[in-house]
């Protein structure tokens, strides 16, 4: 059987564009819950892969990308999410995560059939990805509470978006199973939107 992976996508950053001001107080409400979903991936010895944007150096490779987000102003936010050395990581050129990336390739080597996306942003690049994820026929899950937004109503469609269109599962980090075909602890039947703050 196909195992997971969980991708966590663009959380290494300096928060130097121009609506980092509008997504900082998402990304730390769902910073526990991205290290959650780290922890229990790293337990269950499942796939761990970083994509990251590269700030438009084109000849950077991650660990200057991982120096520079911690020469920010906002180190707080990167270093508790930094990749171990095990920890495969992908430099992107566009969102989504497989566009112009060696990132299919790297699943198909690993025997990735099921994908778990957390990171930013959840109506930007994380709702490309599921939908580039499905198309490819691979089964998608999205973190809800660890995933962040720059305008909460988007981020609401987005997560619909995720669910009708490419059939991803909904889930909160503290239900994540990594075991081979599971999905969760039990059902969520809550609404996507729910952990979305009222701003």
């Amino acid at each position: 059987m196909a195992r997971s992976a969980l991708v966590v996508i663009d959380m290494i950053s300096r928060y130097e564009h121009p609506v980092a001001e509008l997504l900082l107080p998402s990304v730390r409400e769902v910073l526990p819950h991205i290290r959650t979903a780290i922890k229990r991936a790293r337990q269950a010895q499942v796939p761990v892969i970083y994509v990251n944007d590269n700030f438009g150096q084109w000849r950077s490779h991650h660990g200057e990308i991982l120096d520079s987000a911690l020469a920010g102003p906002h180190r707080e936010l990167v270093e508790p999410l930094q990749p171990d050395e095990d920890s495969p990581f992908v430099v992107e050129a566009r969102h989504p995560i497989f566009y112009e990336t060696p990132l299919a390739y790297l699943l198909s080597t690993l025997d990735v059939g099921r994908l778990v996306l957390c990171g930013q942003v959840t109506e930007q690049c994380v709702l490309y990805s599921a939908l580039d994820a499905h198309i490819r026929h691979l089964t998608v899950t999205v973190v809800r509470d660890a995933v962040a937004h720059i305008y909460p109503d988007l981020a609401q469609a987005a997560l619909h978006m995720m669910k009708r269109n490419t059939s991803a599962d909904i889930r909160l980090a503290a239900d994540l199973d990594f075991s081979a075909g599971a999905v969760s602890r039990h059902t969520d039947r809550r609404r996507p939107e729910a952990h979305l703050s009222k701003r």
